[in-house]
């Protein structure tokens, strides 16, 4: 934040465009907000509601005077808000939506991932139910015990911002800010979601102070490294600055750089040799003695470390790797296969892929997955009756598992699709196995445990030097010429290249994991002597 105020005052020296990934982003976000915003102003046209669209191409001083008159004028949906610059305070803020409530508007935003969950199980009955959500619509929350929120600290100051510009305004719900709410409506489009602001605002206020003075100048700041900087283009600026003050966050992020820097550990020199217990304040979350290893491993420029002496994954006589691909929230077009066959070594591992390129979100997704299930289900099958194990394995289950059973979910009756049930017995069984799982039972990771950090140690390179889940979001638009972007049918092969090496890059780490060469890998034990 420094860097850019600065670099906004000296009008020169910032880092260079948004990168293709962040370019992506903001597009996708900008379509799902669109579509929302439509998708709301047609449910209300049956409502006795009020509702005035401010055009969001107009100057933005002249959106705030337009919002103004609205709010004068007591409309029930204001869209595409903007507030009035705060100069004083140093505030600007624009909402989806104002939503008129109390004695004032609530604000609403419209973002681009999940902010609800559906409860599994039965609720404790003990265990109040708080959460509040309305349908899409007329805001009209009530108590909702089918979901749970998932916490969200930047939705929540964006929303305590814009109360606190409304406040300034006149225009809060309420006098007291115990009572304010914010709305915001997720990637999923499902609901509305009622946020309390009353216990957010004082935070609010403390960060709101602390940005505001670092932006001026007055608390001076140092590079630290936070998981954010693999985003960030001042990264090589600040990278060479951590590396040559030797500054620990560069193997330690976040609260556990602030609970060692209290004790006097500010470098990674010292965090390799220091032997005892935590600091004080030290994260739960984090295990202590991992530090200490990554900080030696840096300094050895040791790649990873066993934490067993003999490391372990679940193996099977038939072998299938899978990776999916997906194009941000629009869907999964590709379900990459490796099937190896250990009784027929002759035939090598094949590479099947079960894709659609009608551009997402498309029917035909449903298509694809339904022959990638019945492929997979006849694997397994064919595995029993000849009296064979069967495995089959992923990097990260997360993003397949979310497909798996969304694609169940969405395109339930196409041929070959299975229930939600089957899908949730496969990813409960012991045949499903995430390499990624193994990977952190297994080793110490000090340069992070992607599967493109991981293989390169097993020996494994890429075919395409640009490849990464970033670059593939830029080459499948052009493959289907998404949302109107030119068409270049090369692409095509060149994902699936990149599928076809990730499948293989899964079977070369977990073979090399079960290999002898693993032993050449200090345990923990050997590299701290």
């Amino acid at each position: 934040m420094a860097l850019d105020s600065a670099a906004r005052q000296a009008a020169d020296g910032a880092p260079g465009l948004e990168t293709p990934e962040a370019r992506r982003r903001i597009e996708a976000a900008q379509a799902h907000r669109a579509q929302v915003v439509e998708q709301l102003r047609d449910l209300l046209e049956s409502e006795p509601a009020t509702v005035v669209v401010i055009d969001d191409d107009l100057p933005q001083r002249r959106r705030a005077e337009l919002t103004m008159q609205a709010c004068a004028d007591e409309v029930d949906w204001i869209f595409t808000a903007a507030l009035p610059a705060d100069v004083e305070a140093g505030r600007r803020g624009h909402a989806e939506a104002l939503i008129r409530g109390g004695n004032g508007y609530l604000p609403m935003i419209i973002v681009n991932h999940r902010i609800t969950t559906p409860v599994k199980g039965e609720r404790d009955p003990e265990v109040p139910i708080t959460l509040q959500t309305s349908p899409l619509g007329p805001w009209r929350p009530a108590l909702d015990a089918t979901r749970s929120a998932r916490s969200n600290r930047r939705d929540a100051l964006r929303l305590a911002q814009l109360a606190a510009m409304l406040e300034a305004e006149g225009l809060a719900p309420s006098d007291d800010r115990a009572d304010w709410v914010g709305v915001v409506i997720g990637v999923d489009a499902d609901c509305m979601l009622a946020v309390p602001l009353g216990t957010v605002m004082d935070e609010y206020d403390t960060t709101f102070a602390r940005r505001r003075a670092v932006a001026e100048g007055t608390i001076a700041t140092v590079p630290r490294r936070i998981n954010e900087c693999r985003s960030c283009d001042w990264w090589p600026q600040c990278e060479a600055q951590l590396v040559e003050a030797d500054d620990v966050s560069l193997v330690v992020g976040g609260t556990g750089t602030a609970a060692l820097t209290a004790a006097g550990i500010t470098t990674v020199e010292q965090l390799a040799d220091y032997r005892g217990d935590a600091p004080q304040d030290w994260p739960g979350n984090l295990a202590f003695l991992d530090a200490v290893v990554a900080a030696n491993c840096r300094r050895l420029d040791v790649p990873l470390v066993r934490r067993l002496e003999r490391p372990a994954v679940y193996r099977a006589d038939i072998e299938v790797d899978v990776d999916m691909e997906s194009y941000g929230e629009r869907g999964a077009y590709l379900w990459g296969t490796l099937l190896t066959d250990h009784s027929t070594p002759e035939r090598g591992a094949q590479y099947l892929p079960f894709v659609t390129w009608d551009p997402l979100p498309t029917f035909d997704e449903g298509h694809a997955f339904g022959r990638f299930w019945s492929w997979l289900t006849e694997r397994r099958r064919l595995a029993r009756e000849a009296g064979k194990t069967f495995a089959a394995y992923c990097y990260s289950e997360q993003a397949e598992n979310r497909w798996l059973r969304a694609s169940a979910d969405r395109f339930a009756g196409l041929p070959g699709v299975p229930t939600r049930a089957e899908v949730d017995a496969f990813i409960a069984s012991d045949e499903w196995v995430d390499i990624y799982v193994a990977v952190n039972r297994n080793f110490i990771c000090p340069n992070g445990k992607g599967l493109k950090r991981i293989a390169p140690v097993a020996g494994f390179s890429w075919h395409d030097a640009e490849a990464s889940g970033e670059a593939s979001m830029e080459w499948y638009a052009a493959a289907v010429g998404l949302d109107g972007a030119a068409t270049d049918v090369s692409q095509r092969d060149r994902l699936l290249r990149y599928n076809e090496d990730d499948v293989q890059a899964t079977k070369v780490l977990r073979e090399w994991l079960t290999s002898e060469q693993i032993l050449r890998l200090p345990t923990v034990p050997e590299l701290l002597g």
